[in-house]
């Protein structure tokens, strides 16, 4: 596909749900109204966003799969001259695949969400609509751009969206969480802002792509020190790295559906993209010099979420299965957290593999248990599992089988996505960079090692309670006189099973042919990792 067309598709995926977030608050044309203007407004919603992954899917099929370390499809405008920001876009081996995940994950939201209204505490679709297309606006601007000022302007955009999708259509506790999500995310991006302006001023532009290729050239060794310290912790905090995590849990557990599937899917790996993109290159030494620190804390997150999952699981616990996965994401953005601490490609090259399949596996969860408690009313564990609760196999056996399927996906089961991404990450800690203490990042590999079997504790346990139901021990968690849980009508809809078969055939199709993205990641991580050169 020639260049000038591939500009025009990678300019309109970004420029397409902006409009179209401006256009869902306008009254639908009469022809389009149907037999309801909210209906109208969901399906507006699901137009724009298929449009947006069409153009994602175009630009892939036009990419030049035999370059994958160049930039494609870049437009380079002079936009605010005096400060010397761009108005740069382009995409790699590294951003396409996030890109194109952002586009299914925000259309596959919308899909489920004409299906199945948002109807919590709110008649205003249009204000849902419009803010499900700021926010994909917001994040495939952060992939797509390639000037630091951009790039912060994109990775702030985000925050607004989610902040009303979570305090106006999320469930219990919905305010303070929004609260919390708003605060931690802000304050850690006033940090990074401080940061990319010293880069951007010591290193004489903005621009991404000729920072990677100076390689830190310009910035003295302090510079650099300072640069990672303060762009790491507003990228840390949206990764989720431990001990920075603690806003995910509620903000994941009081958000509605599409909210955490996003959330999940998408917002966490702008965190750790930014990691990969701007800081390995633009500050190597700086970089080298926190790397063990960085692995330090993605093997204590993997172990930290992997207990607290395990605690949640337990009979009696009261735990919540939306909260149980949200734990469960700290433990998984650990093993791409450590993977790119590594500073091997064999380790970024994971770290990126598990970042996508993170993104598959937990989007199809958090819409799994969305559909739970759709039928329920509740996502409590102990209530699921007690003497009238779910039993999946017996009362809906689709919905249990999918389950069962993401819960296995997500503890790594071989011949799925989930495990390569997570063994690529401990082979690069086996080997570490030059340079790197080979035993403190054999003893991170042997955490991470001993995090993926108390995965599989948790999520079998999950499974055992959630699918085959309580062994009549199980009723500890009701308080005396709750009504029980009624039993489960309906199996998956129609509008379900689109919404959800994307996700399962790409979690089968990447981990049965990982080679597809690893083939597209590599000859790009090796190139970042030389300096652009």
């Amino acid at each position: 596909m020639s260049h000038p067309v591939m500009q025009i598709l990678l300019a309109a995926i970004v420029a397409l749900p902006l409009l179209g977030s401006a256009a869902a608050l306008l009254p639908a044309p009469p022809g389009l109204r149907g037999r309801s203007p909210e209906q109208a407004v969901l399906r507006h919603g699901v137009t724009v966003t298929g449009a947006v992954l069409a153009l994602a899917v175009a630009l892939a099929a036009g990419f030049d799969h035999g370059h994958p370390a160049r930039m494609q499809a870049t437009t380079d405008i002079s936009w605010i001259p005096a400060l010397g920001i761009r108005i740069h876009l382009g995409v790699d081996g590294i951003s396409l695949p996030l890109l194109v995940l952002t586009a299914l994950l925000t259309f596959l939201c919308a899909l489920y969400s004409y299906g199945s209204p948002p109807r919590e505490r709110s008649t205003s679709p249009k204000a849902f609509v419009a803010l499900l297309l700021l926010l994909e606006a917001g994040t495939l601007a952060s992939f797509a751009v390639l000037d630091l000022m951009l790039f912060f302007l994109a990775f702030e955009m985000v925050l607004v969206p989610m902040y009303f999708l979570i305090a106006r259509w999320g469930g219990e506790g919905r305010e303070r969480a929004a609260l919390r999500f708003i605060l931690y995310t802000v304050l850690g991006s006033v940090v990074m802002l401080l940061g990319l302006l010293l880069v951007g001023i010591k290193g004489g532009t903005f621009d991404m792509v000729a920072l990677a290729t100076d390689n830190g050239s310009k910035l003295s060794h302090t510079t650099q020190i300072v640069a990672v310290v303060a762009i790491g912790l507003g990228l840390a905090v949206k990764a989720p790295m431990w001990p920075l995590h603690s806003w995910l849990p509620d903000a994941h557990t009081a958000a509605p559906t599409a909210g955490s599937v996003l959330l999940a899917g998408v917002l966490l790996k702008m965190g750790t993209y930014g990691f990969v993109r701007i800081v390995l290159p633009v500050a190597p030494d700086g970089a080298h010099a926190f790397a063990p620190y960085l692995a330090a804390f993605a093997a204590v997150g993997i172990i930290y979420g992997s207990l607290v999952c395990l605690s949640l699981a337990r009979s009696g616990a009261k735990g919540d299965l939306k909260r149980l996965i949200a734990y469960s994401s700290v433990g998984h953005m650990g093993f791409v957290l450590l993977g790119i601490a590594t500073l091997t490609p064999t380790g970024i090259n994971g770290a990126l593999f598990a970042n996508i399949a993170h993104g598959l596996i937990t989007g199809l969860l958090f819409f799994l248990v969305g559909a739970l408690k759709d039928r329920y009313g509740t996502s409590d564990l102990d209530r699921l599992s007690g003497e009238h609760g779910a039993a999946l196999y017996g009362k809906a056996p689709r919905l249990g089988g999918l389950l069962a399927f993401g819960a296995v996906a997500s503890l790594g089961l071989p011949g799925l996505a989930g495990f390569w991404g997570e063994m690529l990450a401990m082979f690069g800690s086996f080997r570490p960079a030059d340079g790197l203490s080979r035993p403190a990042y054999l003893t991170f590999m042997a955490l991470a090692g001993l995090g993926t079997l108390l995965t599989a504790a948790y999520m079998l346990v999950v499974v055992r309670r959630v699918c085959m139901g309580g062994n009549g021990t199980e009723t500890a968690g009701h308080k005396p006189g709750t009504p029980p849980v009624g039993p489960l009508l309906a199996d998956v809809q129609s509008y379900e099973l689109v919404s959800w078969t994307p996700l399962v055939a790409l979690t089968v199709l990447a981990g049965l042919w990982p080679a597809a993205l690893i083939g597209l990641t590599d000859p790009a991580v090796q190139q970042l990792l030389r300096g652009g050169k």
